[in-house]
């Protein structure tokens, strides 16, 4: 324990943030540093438990009171080693995850927690600056050879991992960019996009070869894939939830993820030009929004900064409550309101509505109709939405996004050419090792476990790694969550 009274003498401090009425002219990113100061009294809030439960919440399983220990010390080298024994991208789990590990940090019972994701990010980024981060070749090579199809969080972590254990590592990703989520679906006001490029430059030095606008299973034949000794999918969970109800032909009406797609294409390429009829924007649209999610708020964070004359989010759930209820005790996930950034920026929010009706002239949508919803519980305790007589409402509207989630990998592709089999949920089926039902095909992230945290990502793609050496080696020394060397 760095200062045994740290959490008795500071109280919690986050990163400052940028003026609103600043950032949404800009898609830099909207986080300022921490003063070195203040991160070390942050990290002596730290109470190095006996029992870390802090540890339990993090999928990872970060050695958070190590590292935070390290910080106030001001050992700065051993506090990125420590991060990096158990997560190879901090700088990308520091900017993007909810943190599931604050609200379980033992400080959180009746206090604040420690600010675990913020100290997180600025060791990473500390090291950066330094130069220690560098690349880790391997020492021996295994002559075996990796196909990993999609290059997201989960197929990354899974990459390095393969590669640092001695294996040639492909990885194949159908966009012409790498970076899967990463590169596409997450606005730069939330991670600039050079944070993703500078950790490929390390992975492409210690060996990973990156093949773009390549999809395993319709580029890639049978005897392609089967040239490889295995083959991981982590393909995450893209077939956008849609909304068909009266009215979704019309234009104007688009998923979310193509919309947030198309912006960052434009910061990447600057002579990137959809066609007219192909192109969403905001600008001087009213724009509605439906889905109250990360992804929600991601696009009413762009439409305020494509200059949208108004944003309203629905949600169908009712509003959360500002504390956590009786049934939802610590250390689980706190169940209540979460106000973004983007939500500070403008906006309204709307919660227990449920859109009924898109409505439009000369093919296109002017508005929409909704009623309010409520939630009961039956006697057998499941849950229905039940609609409210007599608050039926008219919105206007000329832009639609949908952003309610995703119901599931792609998979016909995959299954057809591999034959792996899919389970009732739509997802590609494992067994406890990450192995489908085929012979050297394993699965991981999403596209196995469902749409999940970035954090679940990077658990998946290190465990899965170790599967797969362990499948073609007999024995790994890749870590498992929390531990160091193993044998397997």
């Amino acid at each position: 324990m760095g200062d045994p009274k740290g959490f008795q003498k500071y109280s919690r401090q986050t990163p400052k943030k940028r003026n609103s009425a600043e950032r949404i002219n800009d898609f830099s990113e909207i986080y300022a540093p921490f003063a070195r100061e203040t991160l070390r009294q942050q990290a002596a809030r730290c109470m190095s438990c006996g029992v870390p439960t802090c540890h339990a919440g993090c999928p990872l399983g970060n050695l958070i009171p190590d590292w935070n220990h390290a910080v106030y010390r001001g050992q700065w080298q051993k506090a990125v080693e420590l991060l990096h024994r158990t997560n190879n991208f901090p700088e990308f789990t520091g900017r993007l995850c909810p943190a599931p590990c604050e609200p379980a940090c033992v400080l959180a019972i009746n206090e604040p927690p420690v600010t675990i994701e913020a100290i997180e990010k600025e060791i990473i980024e500390f090291a950066f600056a330094q130069g220690w981060v560098k690349p880790e070749p391997p020492e021996a090579e295994t002559g075996k050879s990796l196909a990993i199809a999609g290059s997201g969080p989960a197929g990354l972590a899974c990459a390095q991992q393969l590669c640092r254990a001695g294996h040639s590592v492909t990885v194949f990703e159908r966009a012409d960019r790498i970076g899967g989520l990463l590169r596409y679906g997450i606005p730069d006001f939330k991670m600039d996009k050079q944070v993703l490029d500078r950790r490929l430059a390390q992975m492409r030095k210690e060996g990973v070869r990156f093949e773009t606008g390549v999809d395993v299973g319709r580029d890639l034949g049978k005897a392609e894939i089967a040239a490889f000794d295995a083959v991981v999918y982590c393909i995450g969970t893209t077939v956008a939830r849609d909304l068909q109800i009266p009215g979704r032909e019309l234009d104007g009406i688009h998923f979310a993820m193509d919309f947030l797609t198309q912006q960052n294409r434009r910061l990447a390429e600057p002579d990137f030009k959809p066609h007219p009829r192909e192109e969403i924007h905001a600008k001087d649209k009213r724009v509605i929004v439906i889905g109250g999610g990360d992804t929600g708020s991601d696009c009413t964070g762009t439409c305020h900064r494509q200059g949208a004359a108004s944003v309203v989010n629905f949600e169908l759930m009712p509003r959360p409550p500002e504390t956590r209820p009786e049934q939802n005790p610590w250390p689980f996930w706190p169940l209540t309101l979460r106000t973004s950034p983007s939500h500070e920026e403008g906006g309204e929010r709307h919660w227990g509505i449920l859109t009924k009706e898109f409505v439009g002239e000369q093919g296109r949508v002017t508005g929409l109709k909704t009623v309010h919803v409520r939630l009961d519980t039956g006697a057998d305790g499941r849950r229905t939405v039940s609609e409210i007589p007599g608050t039926e409402q008219h919105w206007p509207a000329d832009l639609v996004l949908l952003a309610m989630g995703f119901t599931g990998p792609e998979t016909a592709a995959v299954s057809a050419q591999s034959a792996v089999v899919i389970d009732g949920r739509g997802h590609i089926q494992t067994d406890e090792g990450y192995m489908t039902n085929v012979d050297g095909v394993f699965a991981a992230g999403d596209a196995r476990r469902g749409q999940s945290l970035i954090v679940w990502a990077i658990f998946e793609g290190r465990e899965a790694a170790r599967a797969v050496d362990i499948y073609l080696t007999g024995t790994t020394r890749l870590p498992s969550k929390g531990e160091g060397d193993l044998e397997g």
